[in-house]
């Protein structure tokens, strides 16, 4: 029989219908992170007396047949900056004063309104500027396909926590490919919804939350409840009626673009490209017509959003106190020192690659109905490092895959599709049109019925 633990979403809302408890499940997710969390590190706070008494509740309301929400008794982690009530938010750096959230975020409320019982809060590295879990904070996170190596970042806990069965349903965010590059190191479901879709506060460009699962099923189903409305994002989509549990299509003639070189960045190790080449060929053998996209994203590109980050950093660093300063990663400040020492013509010609990135997307992406890619280049490296090149000076190398639709708006998942000779997990990146968030799963799903049957991190 399958642990509790491992059940997805979807699994354990129809065990409740049929008597199902939650505090059965709660026991047995947390015995899962009694055995791994002394190696794995993924939360940053976690509280089992209150995992077992929200589950209690959860029961007595599942018994009365009056379950809260459409996530009663699930299990779920949050980021550690999304807020949450009373908690405080330290974005990964020991430089943070440490003061309790006023309120829930957005994405927060909705899970607790849900239903859902919050497991903890999970990791991430100094200001969530690392593909790793490399914090000055937290302790190193690590992954458990392989602990030696990181989960990826910035959205490093939820990465492991999901791969380590810490429950099914998992939030990140994501301005450059921080959900998808964990998911793709961990074998996750990660969805970068479009811009908007989900409420973030505060909202900035490129910045979303979306769900980290082993299911696209439970990606869907959580998208349910993070996409409702909040007033506090200004930059929010109208409120949208969408079907998200509906994943079943008919896949004839849908137009995929496989997009195998990113145009700037570190090359796609062989074991990745022949996985990706392998996923279009089961996508062709479904009906979907299939063709090759150009590179699009440039040095310059990648090069001036890398110095607006810097100054953007730079400007908060620099106003921190010199005992507070000295606390941040030294990778980090190193690397947004750069932009303290750039002019104001430089900086604003860095921002302007954003928007040359953005029409560069949509231009070479218009032509089809999907995008396919590696969702990034190379397979997870050591958890001691903050990214594949471990230097300052080139932050960004990983990111070519990812990046361009954080800025374009761009719904994009990452989504589990084979094993390097190592036994790492692959990822493979399936990009719509803006605001296709449900193509986008539907084509995740299709894929998922597609592809060989799918290993475990233990």
């Amino acid at each position: 029989m399958t642990d509790l633990a491992d059940h997805t979403a979807v699994e354990l809302l129809a065990g409740y219908r049929s008597g199902l408890s939650p505090v059965e499940v709660a026991e047995a997710v947390l015995a899962r992170i009694a055995k791994h969390e002394p190696t794995l590190k993924a939360f940053y706070t976690h509280d089992p007396d209150a995992v077992l008494a929200a589950a209690r509740e959860s029961g007595k309301r599942w018994q009365a047949g009056s379950p809260q929400g459409p996530l009663d008794g699930v299990p779920v982690t949050i980021k550690e900056n999304i807020a949450t009530e009373a908690t405080p938010v330290p974005l990964g750096t020991a430089a943070t004063e440490l003061a309790p959230a006023p309120a829930d975020a957005p994405a927060a409320a909705r899970v607790r309104e849900a239903g859902a019982i919050l497991l903890g809060k999970t990791t991430m590295p100094d200001y969530g500027m690392l593909t790793s879990g490399l914090s000055s904070f937290h302790e190193t996170s690590r992954n458990p396909w392989d602990t030696a190596r990181t989960p990826g970042g910035s959205s490093a806990g939820a990465g492991a926590a999901g791969a380590a069965g810490y429950g099914p349903l998992h939030l990140g965010t994501d301005i450059g490919g921080s959900i998808r590059l964990p998911a793709a190191f961990c074998g996750l479901v990660g969805l970068k919804p479009s811009f908007g879709r989900v409420p973030v506060d505060p909202p900035y460009i490129g910045r979303v939350i979306g769900p980290m699962t082993k299911t696209v099923a439970d990606a869907a189903l959580l998208m349910s409840v993070l996409s409702q409305p909040d007033a506090r994002d200004f930059t929010s989509l109208p409120p949208n009626d969408i079907d998200w549990q509906s994943l079943d299509f008919a896949p004839e003639g849908v137009r995929v673009g496989v997009h195998l070189t990113a145009g700037v960045g570190l090359d796609v190790e062989p074991d990745i490209a022949a996985a990706v080449t392998e996923a279009a060929r089961l996508f062709e053998g479904a009906g979907v017509t299939v063709d090759s996209i150009d590179p699009f994203v440039t040095r310059e590109m990648l090069d001036g959003l890398d110095l607006f980050w810097r100054t953007r950093l730079w400007t908060d660093l620099m106003t921190l106190p010199a005992e507070r300063f000295e606390r941040v990663l030294p990778y980090i400040s190193e690397w947004a020192r750069a932009g303290g020492d750039s002019s104001g013509v430089d900086v604003y010609r860095g921002f302007s690659q954003i928007d040359k990135m953005t029409v560069a997307a949509l231009r070479a992406t218009e032509p089809y109905d999907f995008v396919v890619s590696p969702t990034t280049p190379v397979s997870a490296f050591p958890a001691e490092w903050a990214s594949p090149v471990n230097d300052p000076a080139k932050p960004f190398e990983h990111i070519g895959f990812t990046v361009p639709f954080n800025m374009s708006g761009q719904p994009s998942v990452s989504v589990n599709c084979g094993y390097t000779a190592e036994g790492q997990p692959i990822g493979l990146q399936i990009t719509g049109r803006r605001f296709d968030d449900l193509g986008v799963l539907r084509m995740a799903a299709l894929f998922e019925r597609l592809r060989p049957e799918q290993r475990s991190a233990f």
